[in-house]
């Protein structure tokens, strides 16, 4: 039997997110959770490790699978590619992005309604339904944007995909409730569109950073085309 082989860098994070989830149930009470995650630059609740912190955290046990199994798929082939550190600078460079992005969109919101990107002393954020003079759904973005966290790789694995998508555009991929293969170079791009519709959507109780998955995306994007082979062409077939 042939031993399965995964890069090193793919190996360390994969190992490095499942010790973050399983420390998180482990130690319930450290609340490890609010404290790795990200929150919003000026959120009270913000510290300056969370914009790494956050892509090793996750929200549950589909959450992780999901993300790590797609580290595995596409992490595996991209990392033998371009090598250890060209990897792991995408990598972070992707998870990055994925958080300024969210963020960007967040400080518009925050600017819509308050006319800064800051709060500062223009409301109490401790006690903000009492504090504001803004209508109760601006509160609600309000109090979204300040106290709600960011968690999890998936801005990173959007980067990946895209990168996969862009290199390997040909590869057949089997998806979950698709009974056939697709191509990465169709199935891709529709999956980046419906995060886009969702993020703009902002659909009530959809909790989903889409914008951050975008921004990995995007950068993910920017960093391949500048990386890329001249070699490569968008028909390339699969390696």
């Amino acid at each position: 039997m042939n031993n399965i082989y995964i890069p090193p860098v793919v190996k360390n994070l994969l190992i490095i997110n499942i010790l973050f989830f399983a420390a998180t149930y482990l130690f319930k009470s450290l609340h490890l959770d609010d404290l790795l995650a990200v929150y919003y630059f000026d959120s009270p609740k913000f510290k300056i490790w969370q914009p790494i912190s956050y892509m090793f955290m996750h929200g549950g046990i589909a959450h992780i699978f999901f993300n790590m199994f797609a580290l595995y798929s596409f992490g595996s082939i991209l990392e033998s590619r371009w090598g250890a550190k060209k990897f792991i600078i995408f990598y972070f460079i992707t998870g990055l992005g994925a958080l300024f992005l969210q963020w960007a969109v967040q400080a518009f919101e925050v600017h819509q309604i308050l006319g800064t990107f800051t709060a500062g002393n223009k409301l109490d954020l401790n006690n903000l339904y009492n504090a504001s003079e803004s209508s109760p759904a601006e509160i609600k973005t309000l109090f979204g944007i300040y106290f709600g966290r960011m968690l999890g790789a998936s801005g990173a694995i959007f980067g990946l995909l895209v990168a996969f998508g862009m290199l390997y555009p040909n590869a057949e991929l089997l998806i979950m409730f698709i009974p056939v293969p697709v191509k990465a170079k169709y199935i891709i791009p529709i999956y980046i569109l419906v995060e886009l519709s969702l993020g703009v959507a902002q659909i009530e109780g959809d909790s989903i950073a889409h914008y951050a998955h975008l921004g990995g995306a995007l950068i993910g994007f920017i960093l391949v085309k500048i990386w890329k082979d001249k070699k490569d062409t968008f028909y390339t077939l699969y390696e």
